[in-house]
């Protein structure tokens, strides 16, 4: 079979740029292609599912721009099509004087990148939000919202499938190879043969190999870190009412360990940050020779080991240790008890790292001939999607002359 695009990966962003290429461009014949036999089986399904509101981002990246747009058309795409989400807001909370300096950073980066609503607010304020909460000082951040990424990255396939009829989804076909030609490619699947003129790649935990079976020469690396959730027992779900976060430390890009109201129900907790030794690899023993070899074998990852060898040492103990866990949450809640919490489901976060060991926080989209590469789309990509669709849209038709 023959297609004007071909989109390989399934999950939000892959759906979100099929969709808004549709949108743009309904007499083109495209297609998608997922490995897995369902959609958003990796980091979209495995994610918190909070709309994020651009709060960190550094002003005028792309990050900051297409986290803010998008979480715009993300809303009205919710509320437009049933998918489950709820505005709900989150607190920031500072539990020391240090991090009370880093939030009113984090506040100045909100004023700057417009953040609606967002107010400094005192210990007492919190606690009128979240009245478990002991903190110095909070952050109200009202347009933090909670979602169902899963329903909505299926919904966008659905809505670009019935825009063109002879568009396609291939679920279960996994690509094995890529063979370029002049002004066409021939995509190798385990299941056949197929041909597109124009590429678009937006495969998560397998961008860097899967830019190498493309032809592009990219010094980067993926390495996977695995997060760790646990849950709110029952009887203690009462103690978070919707978002509660802490101060991030900005050298490394994560936002620590919080709580979160989940849009199915339940409040979870969560994710600490280690390596993982699988990339697609959700449970603590899971273990891949290939993944792992690729990843400690690569120079910027032992650069970015041993540059934070404290702050990894704590992670891993952490992630073994319910009484450690315990204590990082109870720094926002000292209340709860080790029998308040109990072990839940995990991530894997696919983070572009460079030969250095910088972990590269920006989104980065790069184009080569024929093709469109989504290399390093971290959290908020999902927040994001509808927008880096869009962008990739727009790209696509100045880069492939589409229209």
């Amino acid at each position: 079979m023959q297609f004007d695009i071909a989109i390989i990966g399934g999950g939000i962003v892959g759906a979100a740029t099929f969709y808004q290429l549709q949108k743009k461009n309904p007499t083109l014949k495209i297609a998608l292609f997922e490995k897995e036999n369902i959609l958003a089986n990796h980091q979209t399904g495995h994610n918190s599912g909070v709309l994020h509101s651009g709060l960190y981002y550094k002003p005028g990246s792309l990050k900051a721009k297409n986290c803010i747009e998008g979480k715009r058309e993300m809303i009205s795409f919710a509320k437009e099509y049933g998918i489950a989400h709820d505005i709900c807001g989150k607190v920031v909370v500072a539990s020391n004087k240090q991090e009370i300096v880093r939030l009113e950073k984090i506040h100045q980066t909100g004023i700057e990148n417009k953040i609606e609503g967002i107010e400094r607010i005192s210990s007492d304020q919190v606690k009128e939000i979240e009245p478990f909460v002991e903190c110095l000082s909070g952050l109200w951040v009202p347009s933090t919202g909670i979602i169902d990424f899963s329903a909505a990255t299926k919904k966008m396939i659905e809505l670009a499938l019935a825009l063109q009829a002879e568009s396609r989804l291939f679920l279960a076909h996994e690509v094995i190879s890529i063979t370029k030609n002049e002004d066409e490619t021939t995509i190798h699947t385990n299941k056949g043969e197929f041909i597109s003129k124009f590429m678009v790649f937006c495969t998560g935990l397998q961008a860097d190999r899967m830019a190498k079976k493309d032809g592009l020469k990219l010094k980067e690396k993926i390495v996977p870190f695995r997060g760790d959730y646990y849950e709110l027992a029952a009887h203690a779900q009462h103690k978070v009412k919707n978002l509660i976060y802490p101060v991030p430390d900005p050298a490394f890009p994560f936002l620590g360990v919080h709580f979160t109201r989940m849009i199915g129900g339940g409040v979870e907790c969560g994710p600490n940050a280690v390596f993982s030794f699988k990339r697609e690899g959700y449970n603590k023993t899971d273990f891949s020779f290939k993944d792992s070899f690729d990843a400690l074998s690569y120079r910027g990852t032992w650069k970015l080991f041993l540059g934070n060898i404290s702050y990894g040492l704590n992670e891993y103990r952490r992630a073994f240790s319910k009484k450690m866990f315990l204590k990082s949450l109870q720094q926002m809640i000292p209340s709860l008890t080790m029998d308040d919490i109990e072990p839940g489901r995990a991530g894997v976060r696919a983070q572009l790292i460079s030969l250095n060991g910088d972990t590269k926080d920006d989104f980065r989209i790069e184009h080569q001939g024929n093709s469109i590469h989504v290399l390093n789309a971290p959290s908020p990509a999902a927040t994001a999607s509808l927008a880096i669709g869009n962008y990739i849209a727009n790209e696509a038709e100045k880069k492939f002359s589409l229209k």
